[in-house]
């Protein structure tokens, strides 16, 4: 056997399973990124979840913070008790029982608060990508994203990974696969931030510990924002004429790049927290040296 047939060999044999491997991603996992990518208030409509938040004040995590509010008023009040003989000044009782009896009302309400942020965001995301419907007259969606990015990107019969279509199909997709991890990373997120809402809400009870309900609302905020900039980063990709030239290719590609620097950008206006799948990766790999 030749040189030059191990090597025909041994390019079918990687062409075959990366045709498998992108063949296989293609058809199960891009169908969810839509669902992941703009959350609703779905993403709360869940028994398990609802159960673990507490949807009375005597359940769950909600359960928790109460007793935990309760415990608090008990060290006021033996502060209070004690501050007539030692002299030491206290927050005043009645600024302290109204400021009290607001956080507990916030923090019982934590399920229908959070609800309303995340439906405000939604339809304010929804009339983004709506504006771009009626422009253009499709879908602003990752699903219509990708039927023309395999129309631009095209590759007849089996992918090549050493042709230039090749390249630049491999590279669109890891891509995609990218964004789910990090789209899927931030819908947990969401989910973790609205189950320590109510701890963060009784950390306002203490001004040395209100910091850690602005540093909460901060990155909660910037989770739900990349919707907006993801909607209007649509915009900016669908107003382009693609065609199956050079230019297209790389345009989608750059698209791509940018819907996954999407949460970087937020990050870098508003503050908040990662969830880029690469940079957590890289900076566990440093960690671990």
């Amino acid at each position: 056997m030749t040189s030059s047939e191990i090597t025909e060999i041994i390019t079918n044999t990687i062409n075959s399973i990366f045709n498998n491997l992108l063949g296989s991603i293609n058809n199960s996992l891009y169908t969810i990124l839509d669902d992941i990518t703009f959350i609703d208030t779905n993403i709360l409509h869940d028994s398990y979840f609802q159960n673990i938040l507490g949807n009375s004040a005597n359940k769950g995590i909600l359960l928790i913070c109460n007793s935990l509010l309760v415990g608090y008023v008990l060290y006021y009040c033996i502060q209070l008790l004690f501050s007539t003989y030692i002299n030491n000044r206290i927050e005043n009782p009645y600024k302290f029982v109204f400021k009290l009896l607001l956080i507990a009302i916030f923090m019982n309400c934590s399920f229908f608060i959070c609800e309303k942020i995340i439906y405000l965001n939604s339809i304010t995301s929804s009339a983004i990508r709506e504006i771009g419907e009626n422009l253009y007259k499709k879908d602003i969606c990752f699903s219509q994203l990708i039927n023309e990015l395999n129309s631009t990107i095209s590759v007849e019969g089996e992918l090549n990974l050493l042709s230039f279509n090749g390249i630049l199909k491999f590279i669109s997709t890891v891509g995609l696969l990218n964004l789910i991890f990090t789209y899927s990373l931030r819908y947990i997120m969401v989910k973790v931030f609205i189950l320590i809402f109510p701890f963060c809400i009784m950390t306002l009870t203490n001004q040395n510990c209100s910091w850690i309900f602005k540093s909460w609302l901060k990155c909660f905020l910037s989770l739900l924002l990349v919707q907006q900039l993801i909607s209007i980063i649509f915009l900016i990709i669908f107003s382009i004429n693609f065609n199956s030239d050079v230019f297209s290719q790389f345009m989608y590609i750059g698209s791509i790049y940018a819907l996954m620097k999407a949460n970087s950008y937020i990050r870098e206006i508003f503050g908040g927290i990662s969830t880029e799948v690469h940079n957590n990766f890289s900076k566990f790999n440093y960690l671990s040296k």
